[in-house]
């Protein structure tokens, strides 16, 4: 039987990872959503800007399930077993800033997490729209 040379992986060093392709401190700690519901409360003011990008957010990220309005009749809806919810009524509305920002960084039982999406300012953006959304948030 013949026996080829063994093989060694770590006979050569493996790449370097260029500066700043992995973070190495800070970000953001786990946060459930239940305990970002009575601590987190969004730092960024109702601006026409943040508004605009919170619009813009919703329309590309959130607009295929939730529609539109946020009432839950996007265009792929009805291919869902469990319908998305109506963001402007009932329960969502009467979430906290904190619990939606969290809602949409980890996601739920069926909506995926954008987390690594979204920055965290772009999130509490889209939070800002989603409260202009609901009528609980007079905007420019």
């Amino acid at each position: 039987m013949f026996r080829g040379p063994a093989v060694k992986p770590l006979a050569v060093p493996p790449r370097n990872v260029p500066p700043g392709a992995l973070p190495i401190a800070g970000g953001e700690p786990p946060m459930s959503r239940g305990l970002a519901d009575g601590t987190l409360e969004n730092p960024l003011p109702p601006t026409a800007a943040h508004l605009a990008r919170g619009e813009w957010l919703f329309r590309t990220y959130c607009m295929p399930c939730h529609g539109k309005s946020g009432a839950g009749a996007g265009p792929v809806a009805f291919q869902m077993i469990v319908p998305p919810p109506d963001l402007t009524f009932a329960q969502p509305a009467q979430r906290s800033d904190g619990y939606l920002y969290a809602t949409i960084r980890n996601g739920s039982i069926v909506m995926p997490a954008y987390g690594d999406a979204m920055s965290a300012e772009e999130r509490w953006q889209l939070v800002l729209y989603l409260r202009k959304l609901q009528g609980r948030l007079e905007g420019p």
